[in-house]
């Protein structure tokens, strides 16, 4: 068999032989299987060395799997992790992404800082706050719930740990009212950020609420766009308040960050110190592909073959993320409709501050949208026109979206099939 493609350079990995797996590749599998009984109990491994049709037959693993199994089958003892849960030696984030119950991943204390360093080592603009100090702003999902995002509602001195505060309370920021911006924008203005970071839609709400009370920030050097599939919308709103270079950095909190690269310029690159990603070609799309992770480095609920349930296309200088296999729509020749689509087919004269675009009928489409103006005439057609099919678009203006149960939001939102 031969070797799968893979994001990264395969000759960075090297391989005696076209049908053995590269060492580096073999040796994390089998540290996987050392760490983690849930693998062995899947599938047994044989001590030769592993060929690419062995690597093949392990089952991939799933978000589903994870919460059918639990979290405690990643472990032979999980009293040692309770144990080290108590004293601090391990951490935990419980997140329900699209499953259909919450995921509790456990993380050995300082993964997430060690593997968001090489992210940023990963990234020209990112680059130069490795190691330094830096002060920074988060606006996260309010579904984050761990010993990792330490807002809930303490006041913001006791927010503020390591340079970095999370803006957040336990609100929903869609209905936060101004006295909560108030808040979230003095925050800011104390802590004069080098970094700001958030989720898309969140940053941008975040910029409505600096240009209302006409506040600058001129300390922020990078705006790291993270959480969730960004918008071209919500970029331009937050240029707008602020002048600084914006990333895309996109990863998930089981697996890490996977990959990082200028926002919008398509030149997205796989982070390799972070995992290794196999691109399984999607749907006989050309350049489209799942990502399947294989994580490197862990010791707590090491991840092998997992499908994450996003997609990727190769660009000439990197990878543009379409985001999830379910935020797609495929017009009934098969072809792809991505939320880069949908944002291209804006007028120039047309901004807002959110939207979600919804399918309610086979051949109907609702555009929800947040902006401080109606929509011009002729952007629905110019919308139904990209979904193809005969689409109809309407247009409703709304003072907030709301997210799914599960916190996330959609920028496009087919129906199930």
């Amino acid at each position: 068999m031969s070797a799968p493609q893979f994001a990264h350079d395969p000759a960075t990995q090297g391989s005696a032989l076209a049908d053995i797996i590269p060492a580096p590749l073999e040796q994390e599998i089998r540290r996987i299987y050392e760490r983690s009984p849930l693998y062995g109990k899947r599938f047994p491994l044989h001590n030769e060395p592993l060929q690419w049709s062995c690597y093949a037959e392990i089952p991939r693993l799933t978000k589903s799997d994870i919460v059918e199994h639990g979290h405690e089958s990643f472990f032979e003892d999980y009293t040692k992790i309770e144990r080290g849960l108590a004293e601090e030696r391990f951490e935990y984030e419980s997140t329900s992404g699209t499953t259909s119950g919450p995921m509790t991943v456990i993380m050995e204390d300082g993964w997430w800082d060690a593997q968001t360093a090489r992210a940023y080592e990963a990234s020209p603009i990112l680059k130069p706050f490795v190691g330094q100090a830096h002060r920074k702003c988060i606006l996260a999902p309010v579904g984050c719930s761990s010993n990792l995002c330490p807002y809930e509602d303490h006041e913001f001195p006791n927010r503020y740990l390591d340079g970095t505060v999370y803006l957040n309370l336990t609100s929903d920021p869609f209905v936060f009212q101004e006295a909560e911006w108030d808040r979230i924008v003095t925050e800011v203005q104390a802590v004069k950020p080098d970094i700001i970071e958030g989720e898309p839609i969140y940053l941008s709400l975040l910029a409505r609420a600096l240009a209302r009370r006409k506040v600058e920030v001129p300390s922020v050097k990078a705006v790291i766009l993270t959480y969730g599939k960004a918008s071209l919308q919500h970029s331009r709103r937050f240029a707008e308040v602020i002048d600084a270079p914006q990333v895309d950095l996109y990863g998930s909190t089981e697996a890490g960050y996977l990959f990082v690269g200028d926002a919008f310029a398509d030149n997205s690159q796989s982070i390799d110190s972070n995992a290794f990603i196999e691109l399984v070609p999607y749907r006989g799309l050309e350049d489209t592909f799942q990502i399947i992770v294989t994580t490197r480095g862990r010791e707590a609920m090491p991840l092998l073959r997992y499908h994450t349930g996003d997609i990727v296309q190769k660009r000439a200088h990197g990878f543009r993320v379409l985001g999830r296999e379910s935020g797609l729509h495929f017009r009934a020749d098969g072809s792809l409709v991505s939320p880069t689509d949908v944002d291209e087919a804006m007028p120039t004269d047309f901004t807002c501050w959110h939207y979600s675009l919804i399918q309610s009928k086979p051949d109907r489409w609702d555009f929800h949208y947040v902006a401080e103006h109606t929509a011009p005439a002729g952007m629905t057609d110019a919308i139904a026109a990209v979904l193809g099919d005969q689409a109809r678009v309407v247009a409703f203006r709304r003072r907030h979206i709301p997210p799914a149960a599960s916190g996330k939001f959609a920028l496009l939102k087919p129906l199930v099939e």
